[in-house]
């Protein structure tokens, strides 16, 4: 919630119909996410993520600082060690979260502003989406040998949405649950899908 009596993130849950406010944060939360096999909450603020125990959550389990201006979006990886986080300067962090709480690596492929950053479920896939109507999709593996690091390969290039005068290209991108397509939608009303 970002404005309105609090500035809290809540969680709501299903099964027993009840809603909680269990963090402190202070400064405005920007995106927040589950982890997808332990009991942790990643919250990114303007400049770092903070990922919280749920069955704990009187302070950070961890914080991971990006050197970021400012987040934008983040996604965490299928086997949840491993996260990236887009921000506005056109640059996308990848952390190790085993690893340590700075960026594995920094990438720098878009002049504008990141909106979205996505990895597929069970392809070795990620995606950058931009202001500058453009998306990016690498090759993301993760080893399961803790001592080798994940492997990043720049794959394509996606253009296909027109840049219109006030800004917004591709606000968002989404890939299949099962097959290696991507979904984009953007500031020009369109939705496409990319399949080969």
């Amino acid at each position: 919630m970002a404005s309105g009596e609090t500035r809290d993130v809540v969680i709501h849950q299903i099964s027993k119909k009840f809603t909680q406010k269990t963090f402190k944060i202070r400064g405005l939360p920007v995106t927040a996410l589950f982890h997808p096999s332990r009991s942790y909450f990643l919250i990114a603020k303007r400049k770092n993520v903070r990922v919280y125990n749920l069955l704990k959550v009187d302070e950070p389990v961890k914080k991971l600082e990006t050197g970021m201006r400012e987040i934008s979006s983040m996604a965490i990886h299928p086997s949840g060690d491993n996260l990236i986080v887009g921000r506005n300067e056109g640059k996308m962090c990848w952390f190790d979260m085993d690893l340590s709480s700075k960026p594995y690596k920094t990438l720098k492929n878009h002049p504008k502003d990141i909106t979205n950053v996505v990895f597929h479920r069970s392809y070795p896939l990620f995606a950058s989406s931009s202001e500058d109507s453009t998306v990016y999709v690498f090759h993301g593996k993760v080893y399961n040998d803790m001592n080798e690091n994940p492997l990043i390969v720049p794959l394509e290039i996606l253009r296909g949405h027109s840049t219109s005068s006030n800004g917004g290209g591709v606000l968002d991108s989404k890939f299949h649950p099962r097959q290696p397509w991507l979904f984009t939608a953007g500031a020009d009303l369109i939705i496409k899908l990319y399949c080969h």
